[in-house]
């Protein structure tokens, strides 16, 4: 069998699956209610947010309705504390005709110093929701010498966050509300505003905020937010907010802003 490169390139003219989505890497927040009483992040929320790259892979790879069959080679090394971020980094590591394995770590890192520390990683196999119950053994493709480096450390000064639109995100028409999205938003220009100068800071204004298409249910969404300004204390941070459909990978421009932060004194 013919083994598929990451970039997306068969390794022979009858490779079967020419198309495997490049390593990604997204970022979160670790907020007080996701942690317990010693100011950690629960297990269980670190792996969801490993979950939810996966499944972005996973419907990336396989375009389609997928849902996580197994989790394995768990390896919990150290935690991660409230009011750190956390980026999860992935990449597809095999492939088959129904299922995708991605192998996902997560990296916890200090806003005000920069400092990252490995905290969870595992391997995730996706599958195609309606082949679930399919009889036979699934082919696969071992990836193995053909992967490609995870992404580079993001620039002090970009960053990139990825959601996933569930109903409690939307109104009774299945459409994202405005409030979800602004705060995606705001937690991108966040992320990179601190990335940039390495010290507290808050939002103080929005310049300018344009909703452009509507995302929905099941959607996936993804933020990229990068500083365009920098005075002495303020940072201008211009976000863009996209909307893929997970089954045809069509991706709508949904939202734009320009966000101001302000670096507070210690």
């Amino acid at each position: 069998m013919s083994i598929v490169s990451v970039s997306g390139v068969p390794g022979g003219p009858d490779a079967p699956w020419p198309d495997v989505p490049p390593p990604m890497a997204v970022v979160d927040m670790v907020w007080p209610d996701q942690s317990n009483h010693h100011g950690t992040l629960f297990g269980g929320a670190a792996l969801s947010m490993l979950d939810r790259v996966a499944f972005i892979l996973g419907s990336r790879t396989l375009r389609g309705a997928v849902v996580t069959a197994a989790v394995s080679q768990l390896e919990f090394a150290a935690p991660a504390l409230a009011g750190q971020l956390v980026e999860s980094r992935a990449q597809v590591i095999r492939r088959g005709r129904r299922s995708v394995t991605v192998d996902a770590t997560l990296v916890a890192e200090s806003l005000l110093t920069g400092e990252r520390t490995v905290c969870l990683s595992g391997e995730f196999v996706m599958v195609r929701q309606m082949d679930r119950d399919a009889q036979g053994p699934a082919q696969t493709s071992s990836l193995a010498g053909e992967q490609v480096p995870l992404p580079q450390l993001a620039r002090e000064d970009e960053s990139t966050v990825a959601e996933i639109v569930f109903p409690g995100h939307a109104n009774h028409r299945g459409v994202l509300h405005g409030g979800p999205a602004m705060a995606w938003m705001a937690k991108a220009g966040f992320v990179a505003a601190t990335r940039r100068v390495r010290r507290t800071v808050v939002m103080a204004a929005s310049d300018e905020l344009n909703f452009k298409q509507p995302a929905h249910v099941g959607d996936v969404v993804e933020v990229s937010a990068r500083v365009i300004a920098q005075g002495k204390r303020s940072l201008q941070v211009q976000v863009h907010m996209w909307a893929e459909c997970p089954a045809t990978g069509v991706r709508r421009h949904c939202s734009e802003a320009k966000l101001v932060y302000v670096a507070v004194e210690p």
